[in-house]
């Protein structure tokens, strides 16, 4: 298991972009179909494999100033047997929501914290 991915909100998406490209050379890639139909933003590669994600603030947030506009969303995990760790969250009790994009070849899988921290899995190659 390593870190795939981190997700960062922000209300100033091309900003935040331009940074990125500009302080650490990351270039601005390909979305999955199913993610850029559903949510605005960019990924940014660093070589072959996007590293930092960017969505607006106000996308799936309540904006009644309880929460940061500007944070770290979420941080994903790449791992290996999809069913085997999926069997696992269904035998501990724990919710989860999976998302399959086939035009990337990856499956994911969703799951929170006990204290509400958004984490993702990513599993590549696997069916």
């Amino acid at each position: 298991m390593h870190i795939d991915h981190t997700t960062l909100r922000t209300d100033h998406l091309e900003d935040t972009r331009d940074f990125f490209i500009r302080v650490f050379d990351l270039k601005e890639g390909p979305r999955p179909a199913a993610i850029a139909k559903a949510i605005p933003g960019y990924w940014l590669y660093w070589k072959d494999a996007p590293l930092v994600h960017l969505i607006p603030s106000s996308f799936y947030h309540d904006r009644n100033g309880n929460a940061s506009a500007e944070a770290i969303d979420h941080t994903a995990f790449f791992m290996e047997d999809y069913e085997g760790f999926k069997q696992r969250l269904i035998d501990l009790k724990i919710k989860f929501s999976p998302m399959d994009l086939p035009d990337i070849g990856e499956r994911r899988i969703f799951l929170r914290t006990p204290t509400g921290i958004l984490l993702e899995t990513v599993f590549r190659g696997e069916k």
